[in-house]
This record gives C-alpha cells, structure tokens and sequence, in this order.
C-alpha cells in the first residue's frame, strides 16, 4: 500500500510512537490523530493533523476518528505499562482493539497497522523467528497484545482486512517516557549523580532500536508487503545489556556513579530478562536498521538528555 495522498487514522497518536509516525505521513497524507492525552502530548501532534480528542473506550470517539474515507489505521493506543500485573490492562486493550475494527468494518475501511510486541513470545530461543510457537507471553500485557493479534487475525481472514502486525524490541528516542529504562536513568542521575538503582542483577539483555528506524520499518513493511496478515519483528541484530545502558548514560552525562542493584534475574513482575529478535524477515523485505542496539540506546540518550535538560537546570 503506498503511503501518499491517503487519509491515514494513528490511534495513540499523541504518544511516543504514534507522534513520530503522525510527523513523518503529515507531508504526504491527511493524517488523522485520536488520543486523550493521558499519555502523551498534545504539543508532539503535527499542527497539520486534525486532533480527534478521546478515549477510544467511547465508540463516538472511534466514530468520530474513523470514516468511511479513511483508508489505513494504525492503532497504536493502548495500556502500555509493561510492568503492571492487572488483568484489567488485557480487558482495557481487547476493548480498545474491539472498537476500532468494529468501527473500520462497518464503514468499509480495510488496512490496519497494529504495534505488538516481542513480549508475546514470553521467555522464547534466541534470535526469535515470526513463526515462533508456542507463543506463551508471561505478563498481562503480553497476553494482551496477543489478544490483540489473535482478532486483528480473524478480520483479516474473515472480514476482508489487510493487517500488519508489528512485533516491537525496545524502541527509544525522543519522547520516550519515565516508565523505560534510559529516561529512568537519565532522571535518577540527574537526581542524584553519585549512585544509580538498577532494576534485577544488570545482566538482563535486550534489543533496542532507535525510534526514526522503527518508523522507517513500519512505512516499509505497510507499503511492501500484502497478504491478509502480515506479522514482522522490528529490531536490530544486536542487544545491550541494562548495565551497559547505564554506562552508555553515564557517559553521555559526564557521570562516575556506584551502581546498586535490586537483585534477581528480572526488573519486575513478567519481565522477560532476555530478548533478540530475528529481524531475517524484514531484511529479506529489503530493510535493516541503521544501527547496533548500542548505537541506538547512545543516540537516544544524547537526544533524552537535551530534550530535558531545561528540567535538570
């Protein structure tokens, strides 16, 4: 599907991810963005987006977003703590994925786009393939974006959708938020430059991509690849462990701190302490990263840095 005069809908558009995306179609598209904001920001929107504010919980929202002329939905809007255990993040993600296709199949819209996670996986080989079964996520979340998958799945081969399903690494840059790792650390030693916490033993591994990447993959994936479900990792080849991210940010903010650790093998609760996706996939596509996994945590912590350094000051 070409990404160029279409009326493209980003559901959490206002977020991390959504708002990079809603930057790079705006040029070229009417784009669409559906958010409350409890999450993100209303100053990340392009001025050129129209701004649909609500929860998409509410089927007039959804209604209001997404019409008859819209041609592609990328669903990005979710409960995205990874570390909550609380079965209502699986009920709250169902509703939210429910009401979008519900509301794309009765006005004719086809295409969605759906950012998952490598969490669906659960504790799986490493590098893991896209066909990996059996899928046995280990938190709510994951199971919840796997939920998620399972009925973009039956719309796609029941309801006459495209789908793409985008299984995410860790995806940092510019308006990542406190919550994961590299802005936590940025903030504790901005708090107190002398010692930083870390989550587990330091020894937890994981693939991380950078956020103009992720974005260039996903545009990648929609306009090159067409059957009914179209399931891709998105990562890089390599995986930086949670010490060496704190190093990487201690370096980048001129820092000597003593690391304390939490213990255990895992941050919290559903923590999957070891991840590497096979991006085979999408290289056969024709699509690799830019970059290492350390290349993309050190881009982003100079970007972090300087986003918030009027905080720090």
């Amino acid at each position: 599907m070409d990404l160029s005069e279409k009326r493209v809908v980003v559901t959490g558009g206002g977020g991390f991810v959504g708002s990079h995306l809603a930057d790079r179609l705006v040029a070229e598209n009417d784009v669409v963005v559906v958010d409350d904001f409890r999450n993100g920001r209303r100053e990340w929107v392009p001025d050129a987006a129209t701004v649909v504010d609500g929860d998409l919980a509410d089927p007039a929202v959804v209604a209001g977003a997404i019409s008859p002329e819209t041609d592609i939905v990328f669903h990005f809007a979710a409960d995205k703590d990874a570390a909550a255990d609380d079965i209502e993040q699986y009920r709250v993600n169902n509703r939210l994925t429910e009401n979008v296709v519900d509301r794309m199949d009765a006005v004719g819209v086809e295409h969605v786009a759906f950012t998952s996670s490598s969490v669906v996986y659960g504790e799986a080989p490493r590098p893991t393939p896209e066909d990996y079964a059996p899928l046995e996520p280990i938190s709510v979340y994951g199971a919840s974006k796997l939920g998620e998958e399972g009925l973009l799945s039956v719309y796609a081969h029941s309801h006459g959708f495209t789908a793409w399903v985008f299984r995410f690494a860790n995806i940092v840059g510019p308006r990542l938020q406190l919550g994961a790792v590299v802005p936590d650390f940025i903030d504790k030693l901005a708090a107190d430059p002398e010692e930083l916490e870390i989550l587990g033993d330091g020894r937890q591994e994981k693939s991380y991509m950078h956020i103009e990447d992720c974005v260039a993959a996903m545009c990648h994936v929609v306009e090159h690849a067409d059957a009914p479900v179209n399931t891709y990792n998105l990562g890089t080849r390599t995986t930086t462990s949670v010490t060496t991210i704190a190093d990487i940010v201690a370096d980048e903010m001129g820092l000597d701190p003593e690391y304390t650790f939490t213990g255990g093998d895992r941050g919290w609760t559903g923590d999957v302490p070891r991840m590497r996706l096979s991006v085979e996939k999408l290289a056969a596509l024709g699509w690799e990263a830019s970059g290492s996994s350390d290349d993309a945590v050190r881009r982003a912590t100079r970007e972090l840095v300087a986003e918030h350094a009027p905080e720090y000051s």
